[in-house]
């Protein structure tokens, strides 16, 4: 009798390995799984698209020798002192608490070297930040810690967070093992206590609220200080309309790619929409209010190159804000602690307990013998190092494309290598001229 081959056993597409191990994992301890970082599913993103280059329909500009400028403009609707950047690449906010204080002291040396801003997060100001950062953007969260109007004056602009990308409609948590005696009195906590901060602000319920919330910021400030609302990708045009009906100087605008310091899993993965679905949305809202570069645009949500800066532009952006690649840069999963990651049972590039305060590298912990390791300058000088080549990168791609402005790069400029990034940056896919959904608009 012939015998055929087995069939090698197959894992299921539904329940796979990761899936069931979660599974057992929620059964075995009756609590959801907490971690920091962004989303690791795969989504269209920025390495969707390519740029066309010119040749004969298009003019170049010639290498280094002509003019591409940077520079941009924040806060020019309302701000007596509006800010203006040398590069459109800053440094988002992440709180101290979920950095170490060398790793705030290092993201303002980095961003003043690079000519650029960084942002507080929750938590209050730190006078490392502050000493070392020259344009400051104070974060002005849900959970109200460490505000206090002193601080509203000292900073260069206020960005009001309704929403993060990473947890769009959720708060914010900072477990008891990273709450320090300094973190505690920052935020009028107790030690050692898990912090959740509310997924909405005390005071206000919506637009309306918000517009007077605006103008009280304002009073406070004297009018002085540029007005940032940052919200996460879910309904970005209703959102960017809503905004800048409020008087929003600035809209930030946060993908689902964007990491935080510690949510539940189920927030990251399953919550919010791609940063490259986010842009062409907002952006159109704020041309449908005759708005567009009036209010400006930042967005941020896996930005790791000059490439993603150059793409975000196109679309219609003002501006980007790293996190997740800056910490990178300033050498959090470095292989150099390969042995460390693996003792607390990850991998360089992989390790996302950034919750536990065990951050080998030294940035994501309030131990201090961790934070210890870090040194801020050579921090600051590796991310000055990374925010010159993003820029040197975007100016390329710009020349490339005949634009003498990084403001210049257009939707045109682009086409996309699949049918989903095509429908959601409002691009042909490449060799067409389809550009899929438009016949329906948004």
């Amino acid at each position: 009798m012939t015998e055929f081959p087995k069939t090698p056993p197959r894992f299921s597409a539904t329940f796979t390995p990761a899936v069931n191990a979660e599974i057992r994992r929620a059964a075995a301890t009756g609590i959801y799984d907490i971690r920091g970082g962004g989303t690791k599913r795969h989504l269209p993103h920025f390495d969707d698209l390519l740029f066309l280059g010119a040749s004969i329909s298009r003019y170049p500009l010639e290498g280094y020798r002509e003019k591409c400028a940077t520079d941009v403009w924040l806060g020019t609707r309302f701000a007596k002192k509006p800010i203006h950047l040398d590069i459109p690449v800053t440094i988002a906010g992440m709180s101290f608490g979920a950095l170490s204080g060398p790793a705030k002291e290092a993201l303002g040396r980095g961003a003043t070297a690079a000519g650029t801003s960084t942002t507080t997060g929750d938590g209050g100001m730190t006078e490392e930040e502050r000493g070392h950062s020259r344009t400051l953007v104070y974060q002005y969260l849900p959970s109200r810690y460490g505000m206090n109007p002193d601080d509203l004056r000292r900073c260069d602009a206020i960005e009001i967070v309704v929403g993060q990308g990473a947890k769009p409609g959720g708060g914010g948590m900072l477990l008891g093992q990273k709450i320090s005696d300094r973190v505690a009195n920052m935020r009028n906590l107790p030690k050692g206590i898990d912090q959740r901060s509310a997924c909405r602000h005390p005071d206000w319920t919506g637009p309306d609220d918000l517009e007077i919330k605006i103008l009280e910021l304002r009073e406070i400030t004297d009018w002085e200080k540029p007005i940032y609302v940052k919200v996460g990708g879910a309904r970005p045009y209703y959102d960017t309309a809503l905004a800048v009906k409020a008087g929003a100087d600035v809209v930030v605008l946060d993908g689902m790619q964007g990491g935080t310091a510690a949510t539940q899993d189920v927030f990251i993965e399953h919550v919010g929409m791609p940063i490259l679905a986010c842009i062409p949305q907002a952006v159109k809202a704020l041309q449908d209010l005759g708005m567009h570069r009036k209010v400006q645009l930042i967005v941020s949500g896996g930005i790791r190159s000059g490439a993603d800066v150059a793409k975000a532009m196109a679309l219609g952006a003002d501006a980007v804000a790293i996190g997740t690649a800056a910490l990178i840069a300033l050498g959090d999963n470095d292989p150099q602690w390969e042995e460390e990651y693996q003792k607390l049972g990850t991998t360089a590039g992989a390790y996302d307990d950034w919750h536990e305060g065990r951050d080998p590298a030294g940035i994501t912990t309030q131990d201090p013998e961790l934070s210890a390791r870090f040194d801020p300058v050579l921090g600051g000088r590796r991310l000055s190092n990374f925010l010159k080549v993003m820029t040197l990168e975007a100016q390329t791609i710009a020349r490339a494309c005949g634009k003498n402005h990084l403001h210049n790069l257009e939707p045109e400029d682009l086409c996309s290598l699949s049918i989903e990034a095509a429908a959601m940056a409002g691009v042909p896919l490449a060799g067409t001229s389809w550009i899929p959904g438009r016949n329906g608009g948004f």
